[in-house]
This record gives C-alpha cells, structure tokens and sequence, in this order.
C-alpha cells in the first residue's frame, strides 16, 4: 500500500543505529510531519533506507514536504504494532505567495487609477 503525505516538517528526532541478528548494520531516522487540514495531524514516519536516511538530516522545522509512505502491520506477542515507513521524501518549493518580492517597493503612489470610460455593452 503505497500513500503520501503533504505537510510541514514539525520535529526532526536523533537517528538511531544498531546491529540485526544476522550481523548487517541498520540505521533508521523518524521525524513528524504536521498535515494542513482543517485540523492537522502529528504523523511520526520512519525512514531506513540508505537513500532516505541522508535527505532526512537536511530537513528542518517548518519545511514542506511530500513523504511517500507504506503502512505495515506486525505482531509480537498477541500485540499488533503499525510502522509508518518512507521511501521517498520531496521537498515541496514555496509558492509565490511565499516567494519575497523581487520588484519595486509597494506604495500606495504606484497605483493608477483610470477613469471609467462608457464601454458598456447596454
């Protein structure tokens, strides 16, 4: 099952790393990401791959971001745990709206106002 979530980076958290039992080193990062709903969510994701890992420490608070995700169930000991994984992360570029001005200063003297001429069609 293959899902993605839009949203602002709200916490990055420490990568961890450890050994599995068959001897091959691991390293995983989790960060939160905050939806942009009526009412947003908090989602802890977590990313293992090798190629996720090093885009996830360049992110930071307050960033927008695409995470594409796989949801995945497993039980240990009759308890059923959910990890939320990432296998890719996009950086979502800012919009105009939040792009500075790059042109001449606002002021209320650059507007022009023309008169209203007789251009109606009745």
């Amino acid at each position: 099952m293959a899902l993605e979530i839009t949203g602002k980076v709200f916490k990055v958290l420490a990568e961890q790393s450890g050994t599995s039992a068959g001897g091959k080193a691991w390293t995983k990062q989790e960060f939160v990401v905050e939806t942009e709903e009526q009412y947003p969510r908090k989602i802890c994701v977590t990313a293992m791959n090798e190629k996720v890992v090093p885009i996830v420490k360049t992110l930071a608070p307050g960033q927008q971001v695409t995470v594409h995700i796989n949801l995945e169930s497993r039980e240990y000991q009759d308890r059923w745990f959910t990890n939320v994984n990432v296998w890719r992360i996009d950086k979502v570029a800012a919009s105009a709206g939040d792009a500075p001005a790059t042109g001449e200063p606002f002021s209320p003297a650059s507007i022009t106002t023309e008169e209203p001429g007789d251009d109606l069609p009745f």
